[in-house]
């Protein structure tokens, strides 16, 4: 089942005073929109298309920690705390965000008081899906992390994935060949079907089995 997109929580005249504030930012595919330690000037909504948020590591590595796509706010954490942003957004493809400066966001929500605890209750399930991130990358195995990668992205798209096996990797914390791997197995059990640059789900709940315990392919 699809997870209701954030902006759902705001009313019809709501949204219509929001978007007043935007500004369409056009992105090319892999162009940043912000990256890791840049002032949090704006947030965004992603109109159309993908973006990804990235963490980059001191190996070098970058790990995606987070996709967003059309309907779903990026970069609001930043700007409710006044902080650097934590980690880099990126294009995926071609895309359309609409960006809302900090002071306009700001007085916005002072003059919907309500909108602010909507928004809050949003924060904080962002905050426990990444608490349970952090929590599967330390404590699990790879096939696990996949299966939970793959489920994590069922629940926001629907059965069709567009995601390479890199980003897969990126998002699972683990090497691209590892996680070739994996989905190789995971599509020799008939659990997914993969072509480039996209994966089928095939089967949700052998999937989410293999999520929850050691692998049984």
């Amino acid at each position: 089942m699809r997870q209701r997109l954030p902006l759902a929580v705001l009313e019809p005249q709501e949204l219509q005073e929001l978007a007043g504030l935007a500004v369409e930012r056009r992105l090319e595919p892999d162009e940043y929109v912000f990256r890791e330690g840049d002032p949090p000037e704006w947030f965004y909504v992603v109109e159309r298309g993908r973006v990804k948020m990235l963490k980059h590591a001191s190996s070098g590595r970058d790990f995606i920690i987070a996709v967003f796509g059309p309907g779903e706010m990026f970069g609001e954490v930043a700007v409710f705390n006044n902080v650097p942003y934590p980690a880099s957004a990126q294009a995926v493809d071609e895309t359309l965000a609409l960006g809302i400066r900090r002071e306009d966001f700001l007085s916005f929500l002072a003059h919907n008081p309500s909108v602010s605890l909507r928004v809050i209750n949003v924060l904080g399930s962002r905050l426990r899906d990444a608490h349970t991130r952090l929590r599967d990358l330390a404590g699990e195995r790879v096939e696990q992390r996949v299966a939970s990668i793959l489920l994590m992205l069922y629940s926001k798209l629907g059965t069709t994935l567009p995601f390479t096996r890199q980003e897969i990797a990126e998002m699972a914390g683990t090497t691209t060949e590892t996680a070739i791997r994996v989905m190789s197995r995971l599509r020799g059990g008939g659990i997914i079907r993969s072509t480039r640059g996209k994966i089928t789900i095939l089967d949700e709940a052998r999937l989410r089995l293999l999520s929850e315990g050691p692998p049984a392919l």
